[in-house]
């Protein structure tokens, strides 16, 4: 049984459960700068250059979820060029600069935080070339420095440019209730490896090398349990290159006794907080 999540592995849609859909549809199309792909009924699909990366799918049965609750940290979407970049960020600053939470370079990436109306977390970040990353026994450097988004604003906006740049899900982080659970799961289980940790606060993992494609940690949730149903994320979409890969996933998460529902195209499971995770063949 191979253990390890195939290497061309990457993170496909999230999707967001909302009280107000015109509300956060405006939000995500003008404020984050994608493009409504789809909109149908209760749900709209949002994204960039034919990539859906935010399904936000209307549920006025779900409340927001109780104050320290596991669930969505925040939602990554990584762009292909510091302009890129810059043409997101001077959205929000122009239409929505109180959503703005801070920013930070990681040594890996650039990246500017903000939070959308309903409270979801969002990232926007660049990164850095493969080349210029450091790993010390197998674990990425990454860190928390200083980022100054005015002189970043400064140096990469690009005056006219438009906001169709192909861009993707770079990472998807997780409020978890303990980080020895999730990385049973994510590392043992469905065969990430474990890139970064931060003790007993923050785990990071990935597959084939990159620096995160998930995190999970415990600075708001210590010691939650399994989610009720409730607004916020729904489901994590996970890309893999190939029928073997998705076979070889199944067959793991099988063996650890993980409840699955395989439609012979996708797999639908849970992690241990009940956030639903759908594995699917990269588009």
């Amino acid at each position: 049984m191979n253990e390890k999540l195939a290497a061309a592995t990457s993170m496909g849609a999230v999707t967001l459960f909302v009280a107000d859909l015109d509300a956060m549809t405006a939000f995500y199309r003008d404020v984050v700068t994608l493009e409504v792909q789809d909109a149908a009924g209760d749900t709209v699909t949002l994204g960039r250059a034919r990539t859906p990366l935010v399904v936000l799918h209307h549920d006025p049965s779900l409340s927001h979820a109780a104050a320290g609750s596991a669930g969505l940290f925040h939602t990554a979407i990584v762009f292909e060029s510091q302009a890129a970049l810059a043409g997101a960020l001077f959205s929000v600053a122009q239409r929505a600069p109180q959503t703005f939470t801070g920013s930070a370079d990681h040594l890996v990436s650039q990246a500017f935080y903000l939070t959308d109306p309903e409270g979801n977390g969002i990232e926007l970040y660049w990164d850095r070339d493969r080349s210029e990353w450091s790993w010390t026994h197998g674990q990425i450097e990454m860190a928390t420095l200083y980022l100054d988004p005015n002189a970043f604003l400064r140096k990469h906006l690009v005056e006219g440019a438009t906001n169709t740049a192909a861009a993707r899900i770079g990472h998807v982080h997780l409020s978890v209730g303990d980080v020895a659970t999730a990385r049973e799961f994510y590392v043992n289980r469905l065969g990430f490896d474990s890139t970064a940790s931060l003790g007993e606060q923050a785990l990071f993992v990935s597959a084939g090398g990159y620096h995160h494609h998930m995190a999970m940690n415990v600075w708001n949730s210590r010691g939650a349990g399994p989610r009720m149903p409730a607004l916020g994320l729904g489901q994590v979409d996970l890309a893999l290159p190939n029928a073997d890969a998705l076979g070889e996933l199944g067959e793991r998460l099988a063996h650890y006794g993980t409840e699955v529902r395989d439609d012979g195209r996708t797999l639908m499971f849970q992690d241990p907080w009940n956030n639903t995770l759908k594995a699917e063949l990269a588009a």
